[in-house]
């Protein structure tokens, strides 16, 4: 459960605001959103696996501009 401390006299808006933050951090709505779908295993590896390809060719680059 998400708890948003108000403060006297804050305004809904902003309450709303640190609520949909702190949601997003939480990653609920990411979670509910792959629950949605069954995925294979194999397909979530091969996803990891293209993830860390992509990534590992970011940081070369990252250091051969240096």
């Amino acid at each position: 459960m998400i708890v948003v401390p108000v403060k006297e006299g804050e305004t809904i808006e902003r309450a709303l605001k640190k609520l949909k933050r702190k949601f997003e951090k939480t990653g609920v709505v990411r979670e509910l959103r792959n629950r949605q779908k069954f995925t294979k295993p194999s397909v979530i590896n091969r996803e990891q696996k293209r993830k860390a390809i992509y990534v590992q060719q970011l940081r070369a680059k990252e250091l051969d501009a240096q």
